[in-house]
């Protein structure tokens, strides 16, 4: 089986940001015209587009990751949503329009969300030309790139990738693999935020962001072939947090963090979980009964934040456009309790660079551990999970 290194860069709207500072953290430490460490990537909701450009540039993995960089660090709200009154006001209004009518069984209003991203369908068409991703499969610079997304109709998590041709598409419970040709459409599916952003039609189905129901984040590098697999999450390692005292009632923002928090995090946390207890059997089994049970070893290494990530965006929330933020402020998003929520939607240039900059600190502290895991040794690796292939 051959060697091949899988990275997962999972969802978590304006918090994907961090990923950038891992990953320029990573590129300074190969040399300066090496191509793409990572022949399989998978990306989710906002961690779609740090993959498809990883992908479109993996003749050079530093070019690849400085692109990124500096979309990330001169970004603004107004290229993802309208921040302009007249646009708030418009969907604002249309969204409680339609939450009314929908009580009261009328359904009129289509592709209405709270926050109107038609900047981003442009923005995106300007930046991420997805054509050229078969250009790096050709070059043998990419073995597969997929894409997650969530289908309202089916229920089923359904990660869209290009690849080879011998990777074989797979159906498990509440989730897909399809092959297809990456485009615009299927980033803006994946990042479809419920609620915030529309739906996107894909083919016959109506799509939403890919961390709903992605009940196993780990599969689809599995799925495409990756044998090692380097997850960057946005959030702050579980074991680190600690429970507080909070008895006054939660806020609205507070809630739609939390459920924020259930959507990108807890499915991660919990297939990181699985995967190492299965790698722990597999320790415990003869080769013979490792194969009879088809349970193998995967090396995975995670990289977190080190801090909570809401609490800088509470310094930064007032970097939001005035309408966006007293949009918040009428859910209590601006108050201490709503910084989680605040976390996702500040995509602001100030913001972002300053979980570029925590990601590259934390990466950097881990360089010897980080290249270890590279190079494919996985004995200095801090975190160590299996799988078994029949459940992924």
């Amino acid at each position: 089986m051959d060697n091949r290194l899988g990275l997962i860069l999972t969802g978590g709207g304006a918090r994907a940001a961090y990923q950038v500072g891992v990953l320029k953290a990573i590129a300074e430490f190969l040399p300066r015209r090496a191509p793409n460490p990572f022949p399989v990537i998978c990306g989710t909701s906002a961690g779609a587009l740090n993959a498809a450009a990883l992908a479109i540039n993996a003749q050079n993995f530093r070019h690849g990751v400085r692109y990124l960089d500096n979309i990330w660090k001169h970004f603004h709200a107004n290229q993802v949503y309208r921040t302009d009154a007249p646009g708030v006001l418009k969907n604002t209004s249309l969204w409680m329009a339609g939450l009314l009518l929908s009580g009261l069984g009328i359904n009129k209003l289509k592709h209405i969300s709270l926050l109107d991203n038609s900047p981003l369908v442009k923005f995106l068409e300007a930046v991420v030309p997805c054509e050229k991703i078969q250009n790096s499969i050709d070059a043998g610079l990419l073995h597969a790139l997929s894409i997650t997304a969530s289908g309202y109709g089916s229920g089923q998590s359904v990660s869209f990738y290009q690849g080879v041709g011998e990777i074989i598409p797979w159906r498990r419970a509440r989730r897909i693999g399809v092959p297809t040709k990456i485009e615009i459409k299927h980033l803006l599916a994946s990042a479809a935020l419920p609620f915030f952003f529309p739906a996107y039609l894909i083919n016959r189905e109506h799509f939403g962001d890919g961390s709903m129901r992605q009940i196993a984040p780990i599969s689809s590098a599995l799925h495409l072939g990756a044998t090692r697999i380097l997850v960057i999450g946005v959030t702050t390692n579980p074991a680190q947090l600690h429970r507080i005292n909070m008895s006054d009632y939660p806020s609205l923002a507070q809630i739609a963090g939390h459920a924020l928090n259930g959507l990108f995090l807890d499915n991660m946390e919990i297939d990181l979980e699985r995967v190492q207890r299965i790698n722990k059997l597999a320790a415990m089994l003869s080769a013979s009964a490792r194969t009879e049970a088809d349970i193998r070893h995967v090396d995975i290494l995670v990289i977190s934040p080190s801090q909570p990530i809401e609490k800088i965006a509470e310094h930064h929330a007032n970097e939001l456009p005035w309408t966006i933020r007293l949009l918040l402020r009428l859910v209590g998003a601006m108050q201490h309790s709503g910084s989680t929520l605040v976390s996702y939607l500040l995509s602001e240039g100030k913001y972002c660079r300053a979980l570029i900059n925590l990601g590259y600190q934390d990466a950097a502290l881990r360089r010897e551990e980080i290249l270890s895991f590279i190079g494919g040794q996985p004995g200095m690796t801090a975190n160590h999970s299996g799988q078994k292939n029949d459940s992924h």
